[in-house]
């Protein structure tokens, strides 16, 4: 069904890092929602209203609040796709997350009001009936909401959406929510126990723990994430397949929500290499990655040498000595300056954000470990923490 839907409204489904078909994705997934949640709200609400069950109007608010969240999804993903303008450089690709923020504060919301209310009938229960209507409609609900969590969730991973990703969690949920109700429903025509609000409660926690755990998926990248490793190596193979590349360093990561990414770092190149070659090399490397992956990127040239045995062997030396402070660290932009006196190590350390050291202890252990190699080593080091 999921693949029918995607073959019938979305033009170029396979094109995935065009904003636009981006868009017709999420307006998709937001269409559907709104549609199902509607239908179930209305179907829970009357079989709710028939037995006097709580739990069932309980899960009926639910689906009405998934829906507004469809909502809000599609309008998102509508002015997440508007151009960058002169206000908006990098385009309005955050509104995405901003928009997965609200649902998720929405649902929040819902949870508490529900488990109030399942509090209240805890306290002053009221009878329910056993309707076999009722039992068919949070059977076919069930089945319902656990198309949606596979149909949000495959979406969700073709355009690696966070807040379709949310909403498939919010499907599975809702799907353990009805079939908590639908048990205490089955229950209490058996044994005649009321166990209606319990359920309600139940339901309550599992809405307010969906909007917790979506929250903190939309916050992440609001807040700034690391890219994903993959992202990462793709990135830097495809930038050393040029073999006048030796090495990239200082690489970061820039995200203005999903399908506009700036990149920057610093390629290594041999200072024996002609400018010109080096900058016609540079500039194929960023015009591909912006084909093949559809981000922005600057490359910053560094020279090196390459030939001069002594100076690899020293710069060899000193990434020895650094991992010894800590087995994650590297550096780069190596290069030696000699004096009568002393030898000047010069170089930028990538400090791993797990180390405990403080900077000038660093420092100072590097400053030492050169001495214990001869006294006239000296380091003037530059510490990075926030490259990869």
């Amino acid at each position: 069904m999921t693949q029918l839907l995607v073959k019938l409204f979305i033009k170029d489904a396979d094109n995935i890092t065009n904003l636009k078909v981006r868009q017709r994705y999420g307006t998709l997934a937001g269409a559907v929602g709104i549609f199902c949640n509607i239908m179930l709200c209305v179907a829970k609400f009357i079989a709710g209203v028939i037995t006097s069950s709580i739990s069932i109007i309980a899960d009926a608010f639910n689906n009405l609040s998934d829906a507004a969240s469809s909502v809000v999804t599609l309008i998102g993903f509508r002015m997440a796709g508007k151009p960058a303008d002169l206000d908006h450089p990098y385009g309005h690709g955050r509104i995405e997350y901003i928009s997965g923020l609200f649902v998720s504060i929405a649902i929040i919301l819902m949870g508490f009001e529900l488990f109030k209310s399942s509090v209240e009938k805890i306290i002053h229960p009221v009878n329910t009936t056993f309707q076999l209507a009722s039992i068919i409609i949070l059977v076919l609900s069930v089945l319902v909401k656990f198309w949606m969590f596979l149909f949000n969730k495959k979406l969700g991973a073709t355009i690696e959406s966070e807040t379709m990703k949310a909403t498939s969690l919010d499907s599975l949920s809702d799907c353990v929510a009805t079939s908590a109700v639908l048990v205490g429903l089955i229950f209490h025509a058996l044994t005649n126990k009321n166990v209606d609000g319990f359920i309600g409660a139940i339901v309550s926690i599992l809405v307010l723990k969906a909007g917790f755990d979506a929250a903190k998926d939309t916050l992440q990248p609001l807040l700034g994430q690391p890219p994903k490793p993959e992202f990462v190596a793709a990135i830097k193979s495809s930038i050393l397949k040029y073999r006048e590349i030796v090495g990239i360093h200082d690489m970061v990561v820039h995200d203005y929500g999903p399908g506009r990414v700036m990149i920057s770092l610093h390629a290594e190149i041999p200072k024996t290499l002609d400018m010109i070659k080096a900058h016609d090399i540079i500039d194929a490397a960023e015009n591909e990655i912006k084909e093949t992956y559809g981000c922005d990127i600057c490359i910053h040239m560094d020279p090196i040498a390459t030939n001069d045995t002594y100076v690899i062997e020293m710069r060899q030396m000193a990434q020895r000595l650094v991992k010894e402070i800590h087995p994650k660290m590297t550096l780069h932009d190596f290069r030696i300056t000699n004096g009568p006196l002393r030898t000047n190590f010069i170089f930028d350390v990538v400090v791993p954000f797990d180390c405990k050291l403080k900077d000038e202890e660093i420092k100072e252990q590097i400053d030492s470990k050169l001495k214990q190699q001869d006294e006239t080593y000296y380091s003037v080091v530059t510490l990075d923490k926030n490259h990869i």
